[in-house]
């Protein structure tokens, strides 16, 4: 474990300033349009504001944000950024599915995120029952650690993302209503935030992959009435992360059960031979069965 926790350099990115976010009215279905359309104007200031400081990533990366087809439920382009964006049409979805990203995930890096939710979307498309409407939404709400860094071993980052996952749920509830399903799908480090977030939330599956563990001894300690749900691909390396727990000189590190494990009391799925990356990758396996479970065709769901 002390092996883990060595402190690691990285590059450090200098930040660039960017505009606060824009000022939005309470969300319910009939202001959707208008935050889509407040947040991709923020986007469009963050740009210019980049290309000022001669940051010509940043600025790519914000005007590909604030292009017109974009669907933004939130935006900050402050430091590594925050984005929450809609895919399909939220406020008539019979199921949403939220993922919640890992380490390593900010506005730099927005795009593989953009295309797991994008290839989520098209799966749920294609084999939903017919009449039946779907929503994905892409939620980058929380400061994610580097993978080599100390703060990807600790619960730090979930402890202060859980309780803004928590309101992204009350207001998706504001929405929607109800009566739609609701799924989180938490990949790696962003386990761990679902974990933090799970108690009495109001959502019907999550969903766990590749994850080092949640914090959590079990399922049940998430304290939660959803589904909880686990796989892991054949090729991920995190397999080989070491599922301890340890308190080093107050802090604890680690994540615990490993959640594919019968002791956590998941409902382990079939994820296929992927590796850390491929869990929402065109013609996976797991793709294919992370879209039953936000679909409820639970009984279809395959298993190793």
């Amino acid at each position: 474990m002390g092996a883990v926790v060595l402190p690691l350099s990285a590059a450090v990115r200098p930040e660039v300033p960017a505009p606060a976010p824009a000022a939005l009215a309470p969300l319910d279905a009939s202001t959707l349009d208008e935050a889509y359309a407040a947040n991709r104007g923020n986007a469009a200031e963050a740009a210019r504001t980049a290309a000022a400081h001669h940051d010509r990533d940043r600025a790519a990366a914000d005007r590909r944000l604030a292009s017109a087809d974009r669907q933004l439920l939130a935006f900050d382009g402050r430091g590594s950024g925050r984005v929450t964006e809609v895919l399909g049409d939220l406020a008539r979805a019979d199921h949403v599915a939220v993922l919640v990203p890992g380490s390593d995930t900010s506005i730099d890096t927005y795009g593989r995120f953009h295309t797991a939710a994008t290839a989520l979307h098209g799966q749920l498309a294609r084999h939903a029952p017919a009449g039946t409407r779907t929503a994905v939404v892409a939620w980058l709400g929380y400061e994610t650690p580097g993978t080599v860094s100390t703060t990807v071993t600790t619960t730090g980052r979930a402890d202060q993302a859980a309780p803004h996952l928590r309101e992204l749920v009350a207001g998706l509830r504001a929405v929607t209503g109800r009566g739609t399903r609701l799924s989180l799908l938490c990949h790696s480090y962003g386990s761990v935030v679902c974990a933090r977030a799970a108690a009495g939330l109001a959502v019907d599956d999550i969903a766990l992959v590749g994850s080092p563990g949640t914090g959590a001894g079990s399922a049940a300690a998430l304290h939660t009435r959803a589904r909880v749900w686990a796989a892991r691909g054949g090729g991920d390396w995190v397999e080989n992360v070491p599922h301890l727990s340890a308190d080093l000189f107050g802090t604890t590190v680690g994540f615990g059960t490993d959640p594919v494990s019968p002791a956590f009391g998941a409902r382990v799925f079939a994820a296929g031979d992927g590796g850390h990356s491929d869990y929402f990758r065109p013609g996976s396996t797991s793709l294919t069965n992370l879209a039953r479970i936000v679909l409820g065709e639970t009984k279809a769901v395959t298993h190793d």
